[in-house]
């Protein structure tokens, strides 16, 4: 079994941390044995072979991007629908020798930062921070990502969602990822190739606000449907590639520079060119937003380790069905763990799940069984003493 130790970091955020050696992991009917591999010294990211085009576009390809849906505003009946928000999250450190990944999840915002600040409702706020070349980078993110956001940058304020507020709310994110790498540059206890990709998802009354650099990914379930909530950064993709070779970089066997299997990072600094300079490398990140709606049921954010070996709409499935036995964030997030490990990942795990409503009803328990009468028939001789038995019974 996996040993919890819960850590409590700045603004009193609590963020799980599951160191484990090579232990068998069960869940229901899977049993997951996990192995120490050696990952190669020169991929700080992901000690997998040879990225091909065709793997990386198939776990992306049974899913509707969020930029491909005609109108991101609520239906008119929708206008009422405000989300109802619970979460919960599982890491492990997979078949790697050290845990390189952190996360945070805070489903009520307001109440975590106090009345200096003031947002629409609900709000809350989740990430998943994928380290690479050590755990430096990825730590120092989590323990510094509230601070960084809301007290070093003017994020904005208000008491709805409207045109203002969401573009504040861009610029203010862009700003903080930005702020965020120059800060691991400046700090001594981060190794200059230590670096990690970030993805952030935040939730304020309706609004869905998903940014991200890296390949972490964030899957909306839509009537049990995914749709994809970012987009991977790799470089082997045709928009990266081309990004990546203007600026003087190279892509080799799927390797940024032959070392990294992102195109966009946090920290990396011994990758990136002096401050000031475009560098192939960047901590730029992208963003979705999506207005949610009664057929929005619940929010998966992911390290790559899961998205290696399962596509968005297998792990919509996997969640919906367990919601729908269960209605546990937190458990589900642990099956989707536990289904990585059995389809072999390579990688350390992390995922929050992240549910809009609680469940009408959950999946019926077996119906009892209808009586069932047997008839059977009696010898003449057993008759006649029942008869006699009812008789004396009766007299009695």
């Amino acid at each position: 079994m996996v040993t919890e130790t819960k850590i409590l970091c700045q603004q009193n955020v609590a963020v799980e941390y599951f160191p484990r050696g090579n232990n068998v992991h069960e869940v229901e009917d899977v049993v997951a044995v996990s192995q120490s591999i050696s990952p190669k010294s020169f991929d700080r990211n992901r000690p997998l072979e040879s990225v091909s085009a065709a793997a990386l576009s198939s776990s992306q390809a049974d899913v509707t991007p969020a930029d491909k849906i005609s109108d991101l505003g609520p239906e008119p009946a929708d206008l009422q629908f405000f989300p109802r928000l619970r979460s919960g999250s599982f890491a492990d450190i997979g078949p790697r020798r050290y845990m390189e990944d952190e996360h945070i999840l805070i489903d009520d915002l307001s109440s975590q930062l106090g009345s200096l600040f003031s947002f629409p409702t609900p709000s809350a706020f989740y990430g998943v921070f994928d380290g690479h070349g050590g755990p430096e980078a990825a730590a120092y993110v989590r323990k510094n990502v509230m601070r960084l956001l809301f007290d070093d940058v003017n994020f904005p304020r208000a008491s709805e969602v409207d045109n203002i507020f969401l573009e504040g709310l861009e610029n203010t994110l862009r700003k903080a990822f930005h702020q965020v790498d120059l800060a691991l540059a400046d700090d001594c206890s981060v190794s200059s190739s230590s670096g990690t990709t970030a993805l952030t998802a935040m939730i304020f009354g309706r609004l869905l606000m998903v940014a991200n650099a890296g390949d972490c990914r964030a899957v909306l379930c839509r009537k049990g449907q995914a749709i994809d909530m970012s987009q991977d950064h790799r470089p082997i993709y045709p928009s990266e590639r081309k990004r990546v070779e203007e600026l003087g970089g190279y892509v080799d066997d799927g390797y940024l520079n032959g070392v990294l299997s992102v195109s966009r990072a946090l920290g990396d600094w011994d990758m990136k060119f002096p401050r000031g300079s475009a560098s192939p490398l960047i901590a730029e990140p992208e963003f979705r937003r999506m207005d949610l709606t009664e057929e929005d049921e619940f929010l998966i954010i992911g390290c790559d380790g899961i998205w290696d070996v399962m596509s968005s709409q297998h792990a919509v499935g996997l969640v919906r069905r367990g919601l729908r036995r269960h209605d546990d964030p937190e458990q589900c997030a642990k099956d989707l763990v536990m289904e990585a490990l059995r389809l072999n990942t390579f990688d350390n795990l992390t995922v929050i799940v992240v549910c809009f409503s609680s469940l009408d009803h959950r999946e019926p328990s077996s119906p009892p069984r209808d009586r069932r009468y047997r008839c059977c028939s009696l010898s003449a001789e057993a008759l006649c003493s029942l008869r006699t038995l009812l008789d004396s019974s009766a007299s009695g």
